[in-house]
């Protein structure tokens, strides 16, 4: 099954498309990408994993399907409230 790993930074981005066999989990797409290799900062323990946009809890679990985009997420560097509120007292 085709199956694709994305990573994101604000500098760099990286989209793996991958070939993996049927019953294979989200966390086997990562580690079979070599996206850890590529970008040493990841660390999923501390970061989350979806797919398509949806958190999934547990990715050594969540068996993949045909055309699933595994993301690895970083953490937020600022809380959303406190960005806006930051954005709103700029501009007054």
């Amino acid at each position: 099954m085709r199956v694709e790993v994305a990573y994101a930074r604000p500098d760099t981005q990286r989209l793996i498309a991958l070939s993996l066999p049927e019953g294979s989990t989200a966390l086997d797409a990562i580690r079979e990408s070599g996206i850890e290799e590529l970008f040493p900062s990841i660390d999923l323990e501390h970061q989350s994993v979806g797919v398509f946009s949806q958190v999934i809890a547990e990715p050594g679990l969540y068996r993949l399907r045909e055309g699933d985009r595994v993301e690895i997420y970083r953490p937020l560097e600022i809380d959303p409230k406190e960005a806006r509120a930051k954005r709103a007292g700029t501009r007054r």
